[in-house]
């Protein structure tokens, strides 16, 4: 007691920092003897993850989710869609980016409906019934999606990055998940783009014809934007803009 005592503060601490550092040690031994994190079952042909291992599985796979909804479905068309709408009635802030997101989302889960219900019903119940391995629903499940993104690729962008991969692809059907994703963004983007494009073209007019007439009577001094914004939201209203456009952009991926 009396050597404990004559130690100094730094060696006090050190002697503190090894016993913490023993006792964790002893604890996560028997936690692990006692949680085993991967067992086999049915004779050593099936292998089953512990709870920790399954939920750091399922975290890692959340953390891909939010991509693959951006590039693997119609959420990129429709969301450029719309923020190209809103620059070309001249607003910035005006719906705010939470509601066109929001608005991209529920459009992206109604276009995408029967495709994940072909995955649900064509490899998630037959997985959830153990009369398939995970393995092989993912390959049976990534086929509606694959079909999906096939039809709304353009042949050209599919070309450049099977060029770029190499290797031989012997049909449309056989292009791997690593070439069609990209080629199926680029596709997408350059789709929104050009709907963009389409949408512009009338505003446009407007904000001429409003700026012509405005130097016409000498207002020089005067903004267009000031005469050109309120006609262009009240045409755009009155037109049912927004319903028309959500339902062009759902017609067309059918």
């Amino acid at each position: 007691m009396k050597k404990i005592l004559s130690l100094s503060k730094s060696q006090k601490w050190g002697l503190l920092s090894a016993s913490l550092g023993l006792f964790f040690l002893g604890s996560f031994e028997a936690f692990s003897q006692a949680l085993p994190l991967v067992t086999s079952k049915n004779g050593g042909s099936g292998t089953t993850f512990a709870v920790p291992v399954e939920t750091v599985l399922a975290l890692t796979a959340l953390s891909f989710l939010p991509a693959a909804l951006i590039l693997m479905t119609s959420f990129t068309r429709i969301l450029i869609t719309f923020s190209l709408l809103r620059q070309a009635l001249g607003l910035t802030t005006v719906p705010p980016n939470l509601v066109l997101v929001g608005l991209s989302l529920f459009l992206t889960l109604f276009i995408m409906n029967p495709v994940f219900e072909n995955i649900y019903q064509e490899a998630y119940v037959p997985y959830s019934k153990n009369k398939m391995s995970f393995v092989d629903a993912v390959e049976k499940g990534s086929v509606p999606l694959k079909e999906f993104m096939l039809k709304q690729t353009r042949r050209e962008d599919l070309n450049v990055f099977a060029k770029m991969y190499g290797k031989p692809i012997e049909s449309r059907e056989k292009v791997p998940m690593v070439v069609l994703i990209p080629a199926f963004a680029i596709s997408e983007i350059k789709t929104g783009f050009l709907i963009g494009f389409v949408i512009y073209l009338p505003f446009l007019a407007i904000d001429f014809a409003v700026a012509s007439i405005l130097t016409s009577l000498g207002m020089v001094m005067v903004s267009p934007m000031m005469f050109s914004l309120p006609l262009k939201l009240i045409i755009f209203a009155l037109a049912d803009g927004w319903a028309l456009l959500a339902a062009s952009l759902v017609q067309s991926y059918y």
